[in-house]
Parts: structure tokens; C-alpha cells; sequence
């Protein structure tokens, strides 16, 4: 592991903690917030009440931890919400409004299978500009681009585009058609042609181009239609020229949801690269710094995501199933060997680009039954010598190829992308 940049892994007492994961974990420009439950820190009981004061516990996590290490709830980029029933979306935003005032972040909502704590209604997780940088770098006031087109959906609780530093974050797309603002008629395939229309019309109004994506999620109502998600993916997917030559396709995870909002059947969102930085980064070529993807036998290959892509300070890896990569099928036995299996298939392309486990800066695990979360963690804590990442755990009604578990992450990459930054 370099130390040209430090992780920052910290913790504190005005929100819960845990000991199989850290609640934030900065590296260079963004700091990475554990998913937070709605349990009071004091007691470490879950609140009384329901999902709205469930919402408010979340958010005052995340707050207090965001606090106490003197950035503000204004400073967030992007915020997950993962909601036990999607028909608490209004209440949870009645909440949510109060917590974010001036700004909204980038925002993706979905509704799981289950959550990591019994009666739980909601789960929120965050990531976060943090100009300062992390050890030795020098603090540099950087300014977040927050931006919206009229040619897609505009949102009262979302931003379609926030850029900070060498990323830009895209909020969770529906199939709505910008000038209805209905969901478009059709089947799964016309919705994810929506999907991708409406990623491309944001990123085509800050002139970033399609290929620019580093990684995408894709959120599925029924996982039986991933195959026609997947013919729709590949006529957005490549986009250029040049990444049709390389054959590029970004990082990516396909997770089941168990509602979305406007009972859509897919949304997708996006990272970004964004090589000119954000002001008062000097403006440079683009393609001064490199996507850098990379693929080693030694992990499962897919024909449709990268399992790593690299941009400035971060690498992106792609969901990883509990795949044997000898063989190419998911190992046959329990959730401890699974979980083993996506860990090492992580380990195997970290390595491969000279970085280990302990370079992770956040994990988000999907599991089929949320009662093996035991048996997930203690195996997930072997992978690592040093501060644990932050985590995220949802619960999901199914999993590709009928695994058990299925876990993304991502790394930090302290030496960046070429040229060096």
C-alpha cells in the first residue's frame, strides 16, 4: 500500500459504531459515510417512533459524523437511501428536506428486501467533498458544480449533476421522459433506453462525454430482465470511437430492487470522471488524466463492465460475484465460502493493480438472506489488517445467478491516474 496519500478512518461517539466497519473513511478530495441505521448513539437502541423519525436519526448520523470532521451537511455530494417500503419516500423526504436547505446533494432511492437491524424502515449512506485532501496533501478550497438540465428530469430533493475535484456524481435516472414527466410507455427495454437517454442528456449539457463513466448501478424491479437491459446497455455502451476500439465498458453493479419510485422497473445512476477538476483547479485537457480500466484472469470477466476502473485518486470495481474464475460458475456452498469468493475475487483485481485490501475505502455488500450478515462479517474482517472501510449492507430479494452475497467497492489510488496528479 503507498503512502503517498493517508486514509483518514475515523469514528465518533455522537453516532453509532461499530467494529466491523468504520463510520467515515476520507482519502484525497471525498470522505466515504458508512451506511447509517436509525439508531440513537447514546442508547444504541433504534428510535421509537415511525419512518420519519427513523429518517432523522439517519440523517442526524450522518450529520454527526460528517461534524466531527468539521465539514457540514452542505459538503455532501451524494446520499443513498434504502427504504424497507418505497410508500415511505414522502415522509422520509419531509424529513430529508430539513436536513438539506440550500444545496441538495445527487440522491438514489430505492426499496430493499431487508435491512441489517429488525424493524428498521430505512438505511442512508453518504459520500462527501472534502477539499482539504487527506495527509500530505495541501488544503485547497475547491467548489462543487451543481447542475441541472431541462433536458431530464428535474427533481425537488435531487441535483442531476454535483462535481467535486476529478469526479461527478449523477443522480439516480428514472424512465421519465423530461417533458411529460411521466414514465415512458413501454416495457423494461423502453425504460432503460429512458434511463440512459436522460444520463447522457445531463452529461451531454456539462460536456462530458457518454464514455466518461466510471461506474454505473443498475437497480431492477424483476432480475429476470436483465437480459433486456443488457441489449439496451450495449447500443449506449461503447460510445465512441476510440472506447469502441478498447472495447470499454465501465465498472458496474446490477442490484434487485424491491420498489422504485413511479413503480419504474429500472433506474441507473453514474460516477463520473471529470478531468478539468472543479474551480479553482486549473482547467486542463480532459483526457489529461487517464481511465485507467483493467481486467486479470485471476477474477471473473465480464463481457458488459470492467472489473476496475481507475480515475485520479479512486478505483472502481465492479460488483463481484461469488464466481470461481477457473471455472466460471458461482461455488457451490455456503455464505461463509460466497462471501470468501467475492473477497477474493476483489483481492485478486486490487492486486493486479499493485494495491491490497486495506486500500478500500467503502464496501457495499447485497445479501439473499440478511440473517447470514454474521456469518458475512466475520469472514469479511480477515481481508484486512489495518482500519476497516467504511460498509454498507442491504438486504435484497435476489442476486445474479442465484448467488447469496454480491459485493462493489471501492479504492483509493494514492499515485492517481496518468498524468500524475
Amino acid at each position: 500500500m503507498t503512502n503517498k496519500i493517508v486514509k483518514l478512518s475515523r469514528n465518533t461517539d455522537n453516532a453509532p459504531q461499530s467494529n466491523l466497519s468504520t463510520q467515515s473513511v476520507a482519502f484525497s478530495h471525498y470522505n466515504n459515510i458508512s451506511g447509517q441505521l436509525p439508531v440513537d448513539a447514546k442508547s444504541g437502541q433504534l428510535v421509537a417512533g415511525g419512518v420519519e423519525a427513523q429518517a432523522k436519526q439517519c440523517l442526524a448520523n450522518i450529520k454527526a459524523i460528517i461534524e466531527s470532521t468539521a465539514h457540514a451537511m452542505h459538503d455532501v455530494v451524494r446520499i443513498n437511501v434504502y427504504l424497507k417500503n418505497i410508500t415511505d419516500l414522502d415522509a422520509v423526504d419531509e424529513v430529508y428536506a430539513s436536513f438539506f436547505q440550500s444545496y441538495l446533494p445527487t440522491r438514489t432511492v430505492l426499496a430493499v428486501a431487508a435491512l441489517p437491524l429488525d424493524g428498521a424502515l430505512v438505511q442512508m449512506d453518504a459520500a462527501l467533498s472534502n477539499g482539504e485532501g487527506t495527509p500530505p496533501q495541501a488544503a485547497c478550497p475547491l467548489v462543487k458544480l451543481v447542475r441541472n438540465t431541462d433536458n431530464a428530469p428535474i427533481s425537488a430533493v435531487s441535483t442531476q449533476s454535483v462535481a467535486f475535484s476529478h469526479y461527478s456524481h449523477i443522480s439516480a435516472q428514472l424512465p421519465v421522459e423530461p417533458k411529460s414527466g411521466n414514465i415512458v410507455p413501454g416495457g423494461v427495454k423502453e425504460q432503460t433506453k429512458q434511463c440512459l437517454t436522460n444520463i447522457k442528456a445531463i452529461l451531454e449539457s456539462i460536456t462530458v462525454p457518454f464514455d466518461d463513466i466510471v461506474k454505473i448501478n443498475i437497480h431492477l424491479k424483476d432480475l429476470a430482465d436483465l437480459d433486456a437491459v443488457n441489449e439496451v446497455y450495449t447500443t449506449f455502451f461503447p460510445d465512441s470511437s476510440i472506447a469502441r476500439t478498447l472495447a470499454y465498458f465501465p465498472a458496474r453493479s446490477v442490484v434487485a430492487a424491491e420498489g422504485l419510485s413511479m413503480d419504474a422497473l429500472v433506474q441507473i445512476d453514474a460516477t463520473v470522471s471529470h478531468g478539468d477538476g472543479t474551480p479553482p483547479q486549473a482547467v486542463e485537457d480532459r483526457h489529461g488524466l487517464i481511465i485507467e480500466p483493467n481486467n486479470t484472469d485471476k477474477a471473473p470477466i465480464s463481457a458488459l463492465s470492467t472489473q476496475t476502473v481507475a480515475f485520479s485518486h479512486y478505483n472502481n470495481v465492479s460488483a463481484q460475484l461469488p464466481i470461481d474464475a477457473t471455472v466460471g460458475k458461482v461455488v457451490a456452498v455456503g455464505i461463509k465460502e460466497q462471501a470468501q469468493q467475492c473477497l477474493n475475487n476483489i483481492k485478486a483485481i486490487i492486486e493486479s493493480v499493485d494495491h491490497d485490501m486495506d486500500d478500500a475505502v467503502k464496501l457495499n455488500i447485497q445479501l439473499k438472506d440478511i440473517a447470514d450478515v454474521d456469518a458475512v462479517n466475520e469472514v469479511f474482517t480477515t481481508f484486512f489488517k489495518g482500519d476497516l472501510p467504511a460498509k454498507t449492507i442491504i438486504g435484497v430479494s435476489a442476486i445474479p445467478m442465484d448467488a447469496l452475497v454480491q459485493i462493489d467497492a471501492i479504492f483509493s489510488n494514492a499515485e492517481g491516474t496518468p498524468p500524475l496528479v
